[in-house]
């Protein structure tokens, strides 16, 4: 055959693929999450180039310029208006840039640098062979307690891989809330769920228990994905589209055209209301809502501590951003059939928090039960189904979330010799052995409790008004009755820090490097401002609570 004929061939060929519209892509717009994406690449690289006894520093100073960059990029597309009257659609359909898209990733952007901090913590333990270490296993792939982990141990190792996960999974997390179709959120989120389950199997005290987390997590995660997926498939073939717009249409029979291959299953309400229910399903369980709770307490207790903090501030704020987008965006024409079950799932969630939270002995176990509660508080904002409430949920996400970080940054620096001292008997008489460390604990619990002058007050107070107006008073009645089981069990830890003996062989408060300082720091600054003044940020959280249709 003649390389002309060839040639011909080639060319007919090639004819129709010169057809293809080129993809528009809002760099600019997205500039947030291509920078913590870009730097997580580079921070793979630097663990293949840089020698070892540098890449600790080499990571933490990359992840910590990542994430400041990426908030800037974050203010300054608020400054410029993308949260208000620039708001629109970017990548191709695929990503709203809009108020409580920006405000969300400020704040993910925000715990995520915080978390970095109790990441990089290298004072806490006692130094190894003449070797600083973290919370992270020195050698992930070795088996614990083998020979191999002990030469790892010795050679001063440690698991630096840990700055890129945690900058793939704020990145996943960065577009969760702002996905404006069913395969982005997909995407989204397997991109921040995986390395948060490898983040959890990474702890170097008690591995057994920590690799037992991340299977429990993992597991029951892909549970989760999978209901999600299957959701996905059956509202595609309910709406013929992944695309919120499109689908909310076909919700509310506003859609004109329509492909005549699609004609047959469109508006069939069976694969609507399961693939809802599916996808919201799959929400709840990032969330931890009850009854998708059950990985909570198991993972927040074994999971490395500074991991447990940020992922229970992270991922809340992340999957509740997506919660209301599905529910405000491509579901307002379902609301008399979503309410009554949210109804449900935020009265048993709250309820079943606070009164679970009661029996726990494990001090990582009871917060993370009384997130658990947190989560119905929130949703009681989700269920008002008005502007309020999106800005109250804006506002106890942006609250709860540093509160959540800097209790267990605290938590970090209870230890015996076995690492971190968990169990609530051993915190007995802290406040006289170290008064600075348990009045710091102390104003989270308030916090958590929801006392006035804490930013918990202002949230919830935000969240039950919300709620108030939009019908549901009877929530609030429950949410009101769960606070008050609640603040019994935060008080009780604080009874027991300040008004017991402390116990001669009681655990011992390390003093950390200025960076878990920071963190607690950032955590009481956040809970006293939020509490004290809380009126600006009420604003900006209104300001933003408008979605792009």
């Amino acid at each position: 055959m003649s390389a002309s004929a060839v040639h011909s061939l080639w060319t007919t060929a090639a004819d129709p693929i010169s057809k293809i519209d080129a993809p528009k892509i809002e760099y600019g717009q997205l500039s947030p999450t291509l920078i913590v994406v870009g730097a997580a690449i580079v921070g793979v690289l630097i663990e293949a180039v840089v020698p070892r006894k540098s890449r600790y520093y080499a990571q933490a100073f990359l992840s910590a310029i990542a994430l400041t960059a990426a908030f800037a990029a974050v203010v300054a597309l608020a400054a410029d208006g993308y949260g208000t009257t620039k708001a629109g659609i970017a990548a191709m359909g695929a990503i709203a840039v809009d108020g409580p898209a920006l405000f969300l990733q400020g704040t993910i952007l925000l715990a995520g640098l915080v978390g970095l901090f109790t990441f990089a913590e290298r004072r806490l333990d006692p130094e190894a062979h003449g070797n600083r270490v973290d919370s992270f296993a020195a050698q992930a792939a070795s088996v614990p307690g083998s020979d191999s982990e002990k030469a790892a141990v010795k050679a001063g190792f440690t698991t630096t891989e840990v700055f890129p996960l945690l900058l793939f999974a704020v990145a996943g997390m960065l577009i969760f809330p702002a996905a404006n179709d069913l395969l982005t959120l997909f995407i989204a989120l397997e991109v921040f769920s995986l390395p948060l389950y490898l983040m959890c199997a990474l702890a170097r005290r008690k591995r057994l228990m920590s690799q037992e987390a991340a299977v429990k997590y993992f597991l029951l995660g892909a549970f989760a994905s999978a209901f999600t997926l299957f959701g996905i498939a059956l509202l595609y073939g309910y709406a013929g589209s992944v695309s919120y717009a499109t689908i909310a249409q076909v919700v509310d029979g506003t859609l004109t055209t329509v492909d005549p291959a699609l004609a047959d299953t469109m508006g069939n309400d069976a694969l609507l209301l399961i693939g809802m229910g599916m996808l919201v399903m799959g929400l709840l369980f990032k969330v931890g809502a009850v009854p998708f709770h059950m990985w909570t307490p198991d993972v927040y207790q074994g999971a490395p501590t500074p991991v447990t903090g940020f992922m229970a501030a992270a991922t809340k704020v992340a999957a509740f951003g997506a919660l209301l987008r599905v529910l405000y965006v491509v579901l307002p024409g379902l609301r008399w059939d979503w309410r009554p079950v949210m109804w449900a799932v935020a009265i048993i969630t709250m309820l079943g928090g606070a009164i679970v939270a009661i029996t726990q002995t494990d001090i990582k176990r009871l917060l993370a039960y009384s997130s658990i509660a947190h989560a119905g508080f929130i949703l009681a904002g989700v269920i008002a189904t008005t502007p309020e409430g999106v800005s109250s949920v804006l506002f106890y996400l942006a609250a709860y979330s540093f509160v959540t970080i800097g209790a267990f940054a605290v938590v970090t620096l209870v230890r015996d010799a076995g690492g971190e001292a968990t169990h609530l008997s051993k915190w007995a008489g802290l406040g006289r052995r170290s008064p600075l460390v348990a009045a710091v604990f102390a104003v989270f619990l308030l916090a958590f409790a929801g006392i006035p002058l804490t930013s918990g007050f202002a949230g919830k107070f935000a969240v039950f008004k919300a709620a108030a107006e939009g019908g549901a008073a009877p929530l609030v009645v429950v949410g009101v009755i769960s606070s008050a089981i609640a603040a019994f069990f935060y008080i009780r830890v604080i009874v027991l820090m300040f008004f017991s003996e402390p116990r001669p062989e009681g655990p011992t408060v390390a003093v950390p490097s200025p960076l878990t300082m920071t963190a607690i720091g950032v955590g009481v600054a956040v809970t006293l401002v939020l509490g004290v003044a809380p009126q600006y940020f009420l604003e900006l959280a209104s300001d933003a609570g408008v979605f792009v249709r």
